[in-house]
């Protein structure tokens, strides 16, 4: 499992959670692939998984976890007991390109030779069977049409498919879907799936969008507000930023509601939430004759702790698709995104059961 951004707030849970959970010193919550739908589907065993990754930061993956700890995001203990498998990742990590903004005078071609060169030692020195790649980067801001260069995520991106690894877009940011990677990814013959995790609001908003249209229910409008700190905090301090993550949340509410009602998303940056997050949405909405309604919902939740489980469920779902011999966009795991690949619904239910289906194909079943 390679991380891009790997000595993040999510990638270091992930890594932690993982060893955790092997160890038994906690259940798997919140780990789908987990759940009995998925047993016998050939999925690689959490203790099978080797974590290694790109990241421009320097603090290492123990000391990241402890002041996860601190802030209370990981229970007090885990850094400690899982710190031989910290320190073992952290090994695997390796300095990513320039920040955005800067150069280091390389072109995008020798960034995507060194990143898919990194990649392939990983998987040669640890003997393994494959390398999933998933990005959990800042988000950046929307390309802009006409640039020379490919935005970091796609240069990550381009260097998986170089390297023949399955790549999973858990951020909003462009990945595989800047266009000018649109024709290596389609001859790639490798899986890939994403973009932007769905953890939280948008989550929500899969649920009650669908209960709106189903009964018949006029939403007149549906506005939110995110408070949340840490490092996507800051990064979505960025207007750009922001941008590209409300269209997946904006998406979703057309999708199931057949149309965008009025109200936006605002977003905003609280450094002293740390890790934490506050969603908060109105929705108002007509019922029977005219009479105007309202329903408003508070999500408070860790972002990291929401979205660890879902990266180590869609890493082992790509390598077991990928040992079958799949390739393109995998639409029935839109499940897991704000933005799912073409041809996936974006109401939850029908998510859910396009990959309990999905489960049986990487069975055998039916495929």
């Amino acid at each position: 499992m390679w991380l891009i951004g790997a000595r993040g707030s999510v990638a270091t849970t992930a890594v932690a959670g993982c060893a955790a959970v092997t160890a038994g010193l906690h259940p798997p919550t919140g780990m789908v692939t987990e759940t009995p739908p998925f047993t016998d589907c050939g999925l690689p065993t959490l203790s099978s998984l080797v974590f290694g990754g790109h990241d421009v930061m320097e603090c290492p993956l123990p000391k990241r976890a402890e002041q996860l700890a601190a802030g209370g995001v990981l229970p007090h203990g885990v850094p400690s007991a899982v710190g031989a498998e910290l320190a073992a990742a952290d090994a695997e990590i390796r300095t990513g390109g320039p920040r955005r903004g800067e150069s280091d005078g390389r072109t995008d071609e020798e960034l995507i030779a060194s990143f898919a060169a990194d990649l392939r030692d990983f998987v040669r020195r640890r003997g393994l069977a494959r390398a999933v790649v998933v990005n959990v980067a800042s988000t950046e801001p929307v390309p802009v049409e006409g640039e020379d260069r490919l935005p970091a995520s796609s240069l990550y991106a381009a260097a998986a498919l170089r390297a023949g690894c399955p790549y999973v877009n858990f951020t909003p940011s462009a990945g595989l879907h800047h266009p000018a990677l649109a024709p290596v990814a389609a001859s790639s013959g490798l899986p890939y799936a994403g973009r932007d995790g769905k953890t939280g609001q948008t989550l929500l908003r899969s649920v009650l969008g669908p209960m709106f249209a189903q009964r018949a229910l006029a939403v007149r409008a549906w506005s939110g507000t995110n408070l949340l700190g840490g490092g996507d905090g800051a990064a979505l301090a960025d207007p750009a930023a922001a941008a590209a993550k409300n269209a997946g949340k904006e998406r979703v509410l057309a999708d199931t509601l057949g149309s965008a009602p009025e109200g936006e998303v605002h977003i905003d940056d609280v450094p002293s939430l740390g890790d934490w997050k506050t969603a908060w949405d109105h929705i108002a909405f007509d019922g029977f004759l005219g009479a105007r309604m309202v329903l408003q919902t508070t999500w408070q939740g860790c972002d990291s702790a929401l979205a660890a489980p879902l990266i180590l469920d869609l890493a082992r779902l790509l390598a077991r698709a990928h040992e079958r011999g799949l390739s393109g966009p995998l639409g029935e795991l839109g499940f897991y995104f704000k933005d799912p690949d073409d041809g996936s619904s974006s109401a939850l239910a029908e998510q859910y059961e396009a990959l309990v289906g999905f489960a049986s194909r990487l069975r055998g079943v039916g495929a």
